[in-house]
């Protein structure tokens, strides 16, 4: 028996507490580690972000020997920048090496997505996020980008003050700390912000192509209407799967915070989206990212019909000021009907 279930009948209730525990690696990357990293041959980037990224890591609570009394306390001056920035494409395995790099780090540690820190943010207030935080070893920002000048000042606080606090950072983005924002707002009234951001972190590319596609096939061509509920069906037996029409989900994700997406998906095997179609509006698309990103998190397989997931955004998305977030989402959602695919050959 299949167990279904509808998202766009869930409404999940996120305490503070619970948004606290859960800064950690997904499911995805809960076992990951630099030895498990395999570094393509031809990005000899790769490789050396490897080695780089075990030595920041060995540094991590060393020089104040860790515990929050010991960083107040101490005069031994911290050398370097406070972080270390991870830039380079979607697919390359940034975010594996974060969290490899939160694995071998002493606690606390918190590692997050951008949009959860400022989720956060939000539901602490600034000053008692960086209370909680100051108390780190080591805090992760994965996929960090900015959306608007408001986040642009945000984080450039957050970032200095738990520098200031002795607070290593980590961070994966697609773009170079000195060009966040470029394309989406006037950046350039908020050069000082992004400077800000930007010395905090010593720079490391990550050259090469997107593993997800690496020696695989197309993305699978979407089912029809007719063949999903024989699907659901044999390849989700004994599992919980959520069957969705897909506009009345993106309509239902208006009224939910992007914060709670993950608390969403709980306990969800599998998601179906009947009659997928092209998202014309960008504060839309942007919420859908996230949802994406939450599913590719717990590795959800995804059986669609309608249009191809890279037809799910406009052509003036995929070419806008938002365009590496867009590409990121297709690719993910892509590799998550791969596995919907393959499940009715392993069924």
């Amino acid at each position: 028996m299949v167990q279904i279930e509808q998202l766009a009948a869930r409404t999940p209730a996120v305490s503070v507490e619970e948004l606290l525990k859960g800064f950690y690696p997904s499911p995805r990357f809960g076992q990951v580690s630099f030895e498990s990293y395999r570094p393509d041959p031809n990005q000899p980037s790769q490789a050396a972000a490897v080695r780089a990224l075990q030595e920041f890591g060995q540094g991590v609570g060393a020089a104040t020997g860790g515990g929050l009394l010991s960083k107040l306390f101490s005069k031994k001056k911290v050398e370097g920048r406070a972080g270390i920035y991870l830039d380079g494409g979607f697919g390359v395995g940034k975010t594996h090496l974060l969290a490899s790099l939160w694995h071998l780090a002493p606690g606390p540690k918190a590692f997050g997505t951008f949009v959860e820190y400022t989720n956060l943010v939000g539901a602490l207030s600034f000053r008692k996020t960086v209370e909680a935080l100051s108390s780190y070893q080591l805090v992760c920002i994965d996929e960090f980008e900015l959306d608007d000048p408001g986040d642009t000042v945000l984080m450039s606080r957050l970032m200095r003050e738990l520098a200031d606090a002795g607070v290593k950072l980590a961070a994966t983005s697609n773009t170079l700390p000195g060009s966040l924002g470029d394309g989406r707002f006037a950046a350039v009234d908020f050069q000082r912000e992004i400077q800000v951001l930007a010395d905090q972190f010593d720079v490391l590319r990550i050259d090469g192509e997107d593993f997800r596609h690496r020696g695989l096939p197309a993305a699978p061509a979407p089912l029809r209407n007719s063949d999903l509920s024989a699907r659901i069906k044999t390849d989700f037996d004994g599992k919980t799967v959520a069957d969705d029409d897909f506009g009345a989900l993106v309509a239902h994700l208006a009224g939910v915070h992007p914060s709670r997406y993950r608390q969403l998906i709980n306990g969800i095997d599998g998601v179906v989206w009947r009659n997928v179609e092209t998202i014309t509006e960008q504060s839309v698309a942007l919420r859908f990212v996230v949802l994406a990103d939450r599913l590719y998190d717990k590795d959800v397989p995804i059986l669609a019909s309608g249009v191809p997931f890279d037809k799910l955004f406009t052509e003036e998305m995929m070419t806008g000021g938002y365009m590496k977030k867009y590409f990121r989402a297709v690719s993910r959602l892509t590799a998550l009907a791969r596995e919907g695919q393959d499940r009715e050959t392993q069924s």
